[in-house]
């Protein structure tokens, strides 16, 4: 029993050997890169978009599942709004009335104004009569006082329909800043992306902030790498580069996007060719939008592979073109034409 189960161990310990050699085989049958470019290995990744909720209430329904492929705008949540709703119909309530309010100013205005028209010729027509000593001054007097009554009068009413004015405003700003919290009832996607987790159901109250849903946003696909400072400094943005992954027989189009100003400490993920690359420089690899429109159901994020970036030539020189291994890239691809170089097989 002993030496069967000796066998056994045996067997599966040649056979674990045979699976690492053929493994480290295959590392170093890749070919080496040319003079010119700087590779590092990765994962694909997308920003993390938390769908939450911007004011306290009970879920209403969630509409989007794990993993479901969502687009820009569509409705992923709604919250309970009737509470919301009833305050809004309040609102419009109070517009109503700050409304016949105003009204109700405007007209005394044309009321002191019309006042204030007669004074004025009352006061005109007494002043005529104690030029001809038909009346006495005391009238005269008269008339002026109540001119000046009309005028003040028309400046009440002017001053009580710009109160009434800023009202109507304010009953308005109320009623839009109820509309706004109706709006934000609804939640929905801020790009095309697709649900990752589903953090909330149907009946649970949240506060604000509460997270309904996780997604992925397939806007801004990209893959990091890191660069020892030798390489970094001759990355541009917008410099060309490839992907690729361990699940395709092709390269993925890309473009770097990003270089971090500051180096870090080589993460323990990333494989480096030399133990004095202690310090690293992040790089960012952007896979070109059109590309995952066209292939939105195949990203998957957290896919390993490799980056393959362009280094900027020194003065005078001219751009390497890509290996051969990295010039397959996928058949539907409409980007830029490769080099019109011969190709370099980096074996040869």
């Amino acid at each position: 029993m002993k030496t069967g189960l000796k066998y056994i161990i045996g067997g599966v310990g040649l056979a674990i050997v045979a699976i690492v050699c053929r493994m480290g085989w295959q590392y170093y049958q890749q070919p080496p890169l040319p003079a010119g470019f700087a590779s590092g290995n990765g994962r694909v990744e997308a920003v993390e978009v938390d769908i939450s909720t911007k004011i306290a209430g009970r879920v209403e329904a969630v509409l989007a599942a794990e993993g479901d492929l969502v687009q820009a705008g569509q409705v992923l949540a709604t919250m309970d709004a009737e509470q919301l709703q009833a305050q809004k119909m309040r609102a419009e309530a109070d517009i109503a009335a700050a409304e016949s309010q105003l009204d109700t100013a405007q007209a005394l205005i044309a009321h002191a104004q019309a006042q204030k028209t007669l004074a004025e010729q009352e006061l005109e027509r007494a002043a005529q009569l104690v030029k001809r000593d038909l009346t006495s001054r005391e009238e005269h007097d008269t008339r002026v006082s109540q001119l000046a009554v009309a005028q003040a009068n028309l400046d009440a009413a002017e001053s009580t329909l710009v109160s009434r004015q800023r009202s109507l405003d304010a009953r308005h700003a109320d009623h839009q800043a109820i509309q706004t919290q109706i709006d934000d009832a609804t939640l929905v996607s801020p790009s095309t992306g697709r649900v990752l987790y589903r953090l909330a159901e149907p009946g649970e109250v949240l506060g604000v902030g509460g997270k309904v849903l996780t997604m992925i946003n397939l806007a801004d696909v990209y893959m990091e790498v890191f660069l020892p400072s030798a390489q970094a400094h001759r990355v541009a943005i917008g410099a060309e580069a490839r992907i690729k992954l361990d699940i395709l027989d092709f390269a993925i189009p890309a473009t770097v996007s990003f270089v971090s100003p500051e180096s870090q400490f080589t993460p323990k993920q990333v494989e480096t060719s030399s133990e004095r690359d202690k310090l690293m420089f992040r790089v960012k690899v952007r896979i070109p939008q059109e590309l995952v429109t066209r292939h939105i159901d195949e990203v998957k994020t957290g896919v390993r592979g490799v980056a393959y970036i362009r280094l900027t030539p020194a003065s005078g020189e001219t751009p390497p073109p890509w290996p051969t291994f990295l010039q397959r890239l996928p058949p539907d691809y409409q980007g830029a034409a490769l080099s019109q170089q011969p190709a370099i097989d980096p074996r040869d």
